[in-house]
């Protein structure tokens, strides 16, 4: 019975790292694509639009490489994980994680349960500060005096 064990886990390990290695090569494979496709610095821009549309564009490639670029990372900390032999645990609690939530997020640290709570307090602190702030507020962060409006 521990031999049949110890082939599951085995062969589940090897089942996990060749997922992770895939989604890594695939995305390494759409980061060279991307910097690839990014349009060289327009020197002969006719217009103010044109260049605002130049630089729109760049700057959602140059976001789409930074989340890329994050992803990459967190496969490669699953990587390590997994030979470490925590992979599949959740960080907070210890369970296991969901077969099938792996394999929608295979970088996941987190059980369902876990990332949902942490999900909640995320959004009960967003309520509780809200991402407007009065213009005094703004002004005094910046080392600015507020100035009366007559």
């Amino acid at each position: 019975m521990t031999r049949d064990k110890g082939a599951r886990n085995r062969e589940r390990h090897q089942v996990l790292k060749a997922m992770l290695e895939e989604r890594r090569r695939q995305i390494h494979d759409k980061l060279r694509t991307l910097r690839e496709t990014l349009p060289a610095e327009a020197g002969d821009v006719t217009d103010a639009e044109e260049q605002s549309v130049n630089d729109f564009v760049r700057d959602v490639e140059l976001a789409l490489i930074e989340m890329t670029s994050e992803t990459l990372g967190q496969i490669d900390q699953a990587l390590r994980r997994l030979e470490a032999g925590t992979y599949g645990a959740c960080a907070q609690c210890g369970a296991e994680i969901a077969e099938a939530r792996l394999k929608a997020v295979p970088f996941a640290t987190l059980c369902r349960a876990c990332q949902e709570a942490q999900e909640s307090r995320q959004a009960e602190e967003r309520e509780r500060t809200p991402d407007v702030r009065p213009l005094e507020a703004v002004l005094a962060a910046e080392g600015a005096a507020p100035r009366r409006i007559r």
